[in-house]
């Protein structure tokens, strides 16, 4: 049971402050649905956590039919893609471009897809969502944080990685990787998406780049809870740009050694193992270690995605975008330290 009156004024909020909500514009809550196929393969789990995400998006709508009764609402649900990054079609994303605000409670993030670009290219300011927890809208949780503040610091963070040519990421639990990020410019996810086509992630806070495709060199280690089902140490093996090998990760990690396929180079399999991206978490009051959208705006972290790098700035297209978490990290640009044990210097 969701209560709508506990987080009613944070929502009001989001529309009013992170969208920038104005009089007789219109609104489009989206969310995707389990098929037939999650039904099947979902644990009961994972099956409550996704409804009660479909569940939030309809009361968000709700919320917002009340609250802005001067701007047309419409809440549209589509079948889930089944992973992050994959393009939901041509239906929804023709439906995406039919509003102003596009707020998007996701279980399968639209962030990276052609559907999400289509519609900012029309303009709408989209703000995506995916695995998005009713607690975040709750006091301290990471929707609460003054992002005001979160932006200085993110713009900071961003014109570091732009003037930069070469990153090198280490952790104490044996991350060591390399990668180069010359010709590549910095971006900023604070939270603030008032301007046209402007949009990203809610929670907010991160700076971010698309490394240089065919660099990265070394290894990256996902601990354990810092993924979701993750019981034990994942390790990706990067070489020319690419992972070639998954290392451990129990089931999760057999999942995407079944996405990544290391030894076949044909699509879609060439195109997921790409290094597509390097973050910066800048939020506060993020927390969860085990929820991607929450977890690489932590305070204290950097993450790196493998598959798609092309709405960020890179050149590698592909049906998937994956985040991983590394907390605690030491960063180096260009051979100086600029982030220790995961504080910034």
């Amino acid at each position: 049971m969701i209560d709508k009156e506990k987080i009613k004024q944070p929502v009001v909020n989001m529309f009013k402050v992170n969208m920038g909500l104005k009089a007789s514009e219109k609104v489009l809550v989206v969310t995707d649905v389990p098929t037939m196929d999650d039904w099947k393969k979902k644990t009961t789990e994972q099956l409550t956590d996704h409804v009660q995400r479909t569940l939030l998006a309809k009361a968000v709508s709700e919320i917002a039919a009340e609250s802005f009764p001067e701007c047309p609402v419409e809440f549209y649900a589509y079948p889930s893609v089944g992973r992050h990054g994959a393009d939901p079609g041509a239906e929804v994303a023709e439906k995406l471009k039919t509003t102003n605000v596009l707020v998007a409670i996701t279980s399968y993030s639209l962030t990276h897809t052609d559907a999400r670009g289509g519609a900012t290219k029309a303009g709408v300011r989209v703000a995506s969502m995916p695995l998005f927890l009713i607690d975040m809208f709750y006091p301290e949780g990471p929707m609460t944080a003054d992002y005001t503040k979160i932006k200085v610091e993110t713009e900071k963070l961003a014109k570091s990685v732009t003037d930069a040519k070469e990153v090198v990421i280490r952790t104490r639990t044996g991350t060591d990787i390399k990668f180069s990020l010359k010709g590549r410019n910095g971006r900023v996810d604070a939270g603030i998406f008032t301007e046209r086509g402007a949009w990203g992630n809610l929670p907010s806070g991160e700076a971010y780049v698309a490394p240089l495709e065919g660099t990265a060199e070394g290894r990256v280690v996902v601990e354990k809870e810092w993924f979701a089902g993750l019981t034990e140490n994942m390790t990706l093996v990067f070489r020319n740009g690419e992972v070639i090998e998954v290392v451990g990760g129990g089931k999760v990690g057999d999942e995407y050694r079944d996405l990544l396929k290391p030894r076949v180079k044909e699509e879609p399999y060439k195109s997921r193992r790409n290094l597509a991206e390097l973050g910066i978490g800048t939020n506060p009051y993020a927390k969860r270690p085990d929820n991607v959208l929450e977890a690489e705006k932590i305070k204290g972290t950097v993450h790196v995605a493998v598959g798609d790098s092309s709405h960020m700035g890179g050149k590698v297209t592909a049906d998937l975008h994956q985040d991983f978490v590394l907390p605690k990290p030491d960063l180096y640009v260009d051979g100086k330290l600029i982030m220790k044990n995961g504080e910034i210097i």
